[in-house]
């Protein structure tokens, strides 16, 4: 189908026929995660506690000086089955990174049920994000252990951040906005909150927004290591333990690595082709503290009042929310902070009172960038299941942490509201209103 056959039929203008109240649905979940391709696989992850956390094997930590022996690694990636229509000669320009970002926003598409040519090529967009980008290939480059990097024409291509969104784009034959948010952990969220606006201005009918994060190089682990013990964990003997939020023996996180994407659309647009429909994304938040720039709010009250801006944008309050998706990095500092938003939300409450919340952390390990977009998808998941995924590897809690963590395991309830949170370095706070669909 060309461009020629299509009427564009809205515009961000004032006669615009897609009012900004036009609800906004989760179609598509597109996962290349370690030991995960699968939506079903992802979801059996998060809530069946399984963790993909295990031996670090990119590189030698002890040999690097690097007190670190656990990471979430993809093994084996093979993007065939997922690009079919991408030649080898093209692939060969293009890096691992580009690879499983692609093969990842091609699954949110085909998850959704949309092929090539169901919409408006012009009303089809793509957002990213990524905290750093291709780091990995730019350091065999700058290292030397990649001699011939440079050798041919995919040098442009495996050197931009962008990339893997604009061929993303060219593969799917989208034509509407294609860009890329690098703004650390909160980039995700942000990613969303901008495909949000997309749709609702009438600029697109579906956007598909994800991360992608590939930080498993001893420079990066050093720069966290920097920061003191606590941060990144140290964990030895049993790596999939290595992550373990809100617990009094916590030890921070471990890298992760992957592409996530979410297909996201209009639902005018998604029930006239009667597509399956995860979730709602009700609204999203975004604030930078302009305060500490490696430290989040510590008193919870700024938090809260960012959750509670996201509420009231979708006419919701606090009092309705039944779950919160955590950032849970098993720092200190995080852990702490978020546990005392929630009590800011709900100063009335008892700690046995407060809205259960869980961190997927210890099972894919921090992705930086992509946080954000799994704890989406993830919760998208919780609302369609009606099961709520547990924070595993609990242990004996954090005094200031002793509230509903879901540790015993998946929980069945009713989730109607959930709310997806993220903190990032340079004082930035982000969250996603997530709801049943209606």
């Amino acid at each position: 189908m060309t461009n020629s056959e299509f009427k564009r039929t809205g515009s961000a203008d004032s006669d615009s026929p897609f009012p900004a109240s036009e609800r906004v649905v989760v179609t598509g979940i597109g996962v290349v995660l370690p030991n995960t391709l699968t939506v079903d696989q992802f979801w059996s992850n998060i809530s069946g506690g399984h963790s993909q956390v295990g031996r670090l094997t990119r590189f030698d930590g002890e040999r690097a000086g690097l007190p670190v022996y656990a990471a979430a690694e993809i093994s084996g990636f093979d993007h065939h089955p997922f690009l079919p229509e991408l030649t080898d000669a093209h692939a060969a320009k293009y890096s691992r990174e580009i690879l499983i970002t692609m093969s990842a926003v091609a699954q949110a598409r085909r998850d959704a049920g949309l092929g090539l040519g169901d919409l408006d090529p012009r009303r089809l967009g793509i957002v990213m994000s990524s905290s750093r980008g291709p780091f990995s290939w730019w350091r065999s480059v700058l290292s030397g252990e990649d001699p011939a990097a440079f050798d041919d024409k995919g040098a442009m291509f495996r050197g931009l951040p962008g990339c893997p969104a604009t061929l993303s784009a060219i593969y799917n034959g989208a034509q509407g906005l294609v860009t890329t948010v690098s703004n650390a952990c909160v980039g995700g969220h942000q990613a969303i909150q901008l495909a949000l606006r997309e749709l609702r201005s009438g600029a697109a009918d579906a956007m598909l927004v994800g991360g992608h994060e590939f930080p498993i190089v001893p420079e990066v682990a050093s720069c966290y290591r920097a920061m003191g013990h606590g941060v990144i964990s140290s964990e030895r003997a049993d790596p999939s333990r290595a992550v373990r939020p809100y617990s009094n023996d916590r030890e921070g996180f471990a890298l992760g690595e992957g592409s996530l994407v979410l297909c996201l659309e209009r639902e005018s647009v998604a029930k006239a082709r009667g597509a399956r429909i995860y979730s709602e994304i009700l609204s999203a938040a975004s604030l930078n503290e302009a305060a500490h720039p490696t430290t989040m709010d510590l008193t919870g009250k700024v938090t809260a009042s960012v959750i509670e801006d996201a509420l009231a944008g979708a006419g919701r309050s606090a009092a309705d929310v039944d779950y919160f998706c955590a950032h849970g990095t098993a720092t200190r500092y995080n852990d702490i902070a978020e546990s005392r938003a929630l009590r800011a939300l709900y100063p009335e409450r008892s700690a046995a009172q407060l809205p259960p919340l869980s961190s997927n952390k210890p099972i894919y390990g921090h992705t930086f960038g992509m946080a954000g977009v799994i704890n989406v998808a993830a919760t998208s998941l919780m609302v369609h299941h009606q099961t709520l995924a547990p924070t595993i590897n609990f242990t004996e809690p954090d005094p200031e942490c002793d509230h509903d963590h879901v540790f015993e395991g998946a929980r069945p309830a009713p989730v109607d509201l959930a709310v997806s949170m993220s903190f990032a370095f340079g004082s930035q706070t982000a969250v996603v209103a997530v709801g049943a669909p209606s």
